[in-house]
């Protein structure tokens, strides 16, 4: 192939979320190895919020009326990953892009944030189970930079694995197969097709599994109504449980806010427009909001009914992050010769997948019973049975894993 033609690279984020984990109560303490990192974790992830807002609504921008799933987490780690390899204005897009302001944050510490954050995502001995993974799928007659390789492997714990991408089903099969085993077979077939002139291709997943702090009672799941709008109801089931949670209503936001926590350190943070009012809560949310939930969390008594649902959301970052001034990478202008010296390449496709879980006890295996003190005095029902937004936050780094909105949770 003549070498003024870019060859193409695929980037792939993908996630899988089986029930998710969130800052658990009893998860304060800090771990005196981490305390140095701090400054920087609460850098990168001011960042991280900024990026998921503004992928949120362009996503809303683009339709209202579908389940919205994705990580911001997964999707910056394999873009900032990729800035690596990238040089100039392609550099500078990704990471502006990626609501890195590199008037405030020097380059290097961006990529030691990601570092720092990814050893604490993936420790060993945390009671939710959150695994991270970054692989480089190099086409075995190309060679990358020396310096590239031994970035993404000392800054995101990345493998090479050598491909032969002149065997499209065949390279296909091993990305699959890559991402199946991280995400243990929640996500299968994330690259539907393969461009023919791809040589190269960089995959991220996050996997996680979590157990209910305070699980529901499966024996009192009912099917009920849930309103996806004025005209459209689904049935669905619905479960229930009478108990103390972290809930108040927030008049700025004409909604009900609800953390609810897994075992380990992360939390769920569920938001219930009152009707009419998703706009209005899309455009007053902002994450210093969110910060002040996590900070000023208020316990009272409620019945609340919160549907099960399995949602999932599949992406085009090639076209999203386009509206966000991600442009110049996905064209022949790019210049990703960090990677290769061999050929210019440019980013031909860039996909990401979320898979979402919400059950009564978190997974398949977890048993738990919970009795709880409550006041004799009749507590308010909270029913989440139109559409409502959310967000999962890591606890110990402050950084949203995990942003959705349930249109319809039958979809």
């Amino acid at each position: 192939m003549a070498p003024s033609i870019s060859r193409g690279l695929l980037l792939l984020a993908g996630l899988c979320c089986l029930a998710p984990s969130f800052l658990a109560e009893d998860a304060q303490e800090t771990d005196t190895s981490q305390q140095d990192q701090s400054p920087t974790y609460r850098k990168i992830s001011s960042n991280l919020a900024d990026f998921a807002f503004s992928l949120y609504r362009e996503l809303v921008h683009q339709s209202n009326t579908s389940n919205i799933f994705f990580s911001p987490m997964s999707i910056t780690t394999a873009f900032a990953m990729l800035s690596l390899g990238s040089k100039g204005d392609t550099r500078k897009q990704i990471l502006e892009g990626l609501e890195f302001n590199l008037t405030q944050i020097p380059e290097a510490d961006i990529h030691k944030a990601f570092h720092h954050l990814l050893q604490t995502l993936n420790r060993p001995d945390s009671e939710l189970q959150l695994n991270t993974g970054n692989g480089l799928f190099v086409n075995k007659n190309l060679k990358l930079v020396e310096k590239f390789l031994e970035e993404v492997k000392n800054n995101y714990h990345s493998e090479a694995f050598s491909v032969n991408f002149a065997d499209s089903e065949e390279a296909k099969k091993v990305i699959n197969d890559y991402v199946e085993k991280g995400t243990q077979g929640k996500i299968v077939d994330l690259m539907k097709q393969l461009d023919e002139d791809t040589v190269f291709a960089l995959v991220n997943y996050i996997f996680f599994k979590g157990k209910w702090k305070r699980p529901f009672n499966p024996e009192h799941t009912r099917d009920a109504d849930f309103h996806v709008d004025k005209s459209t109801t689904v049935k669905v089931p619905m479960m229930n449980r009478l108990g103390m949670f972290d809930m108040h209503y927030c008049s700025t936001l004409s909604s009900w806010v609800l953390m609810m926590d897994y075992l380990g350190n992360a939390t769920a943070i569920f938001l219930l427009p009152d009707d009419g009012k998703m706009q209005h809560l899309e455009q007053t949310l902002t994450k210093d909001l969110i910060s002040r939930f996590l900070l000023n969390r208020q316990t009272r008594s409620a019945i609340l009914y919160f549907p099960k649902l399995s949602i999932s959301g599949t992406y085009n970052l090639k076209t999203l992050l386009s509206s966000l001034g991600i442009t110049r990478v996905f064209n022949n202008d790019a210049d990703l010769s960090g990677i290769t010296e061999d050929a210019p390449l440019k980013l031909s496709q860039a996909v990401h997948k979320a898979v979402l879980t919400l059950d009564e006890r978190g997974t398949e295996a977890a048993g738990a019973t919970v009795v709880e003190a409550v006041p004799m005095s009749l507590p308010p029902q909270v029913k989440f049975d139109h559409p409502f937004i959310f967000m999962i936050v890591e606890s110990e780094t402050q950084s949203p894993l995990f942003v959705g909105k349930v249109i319809d949770p039958t979809r």
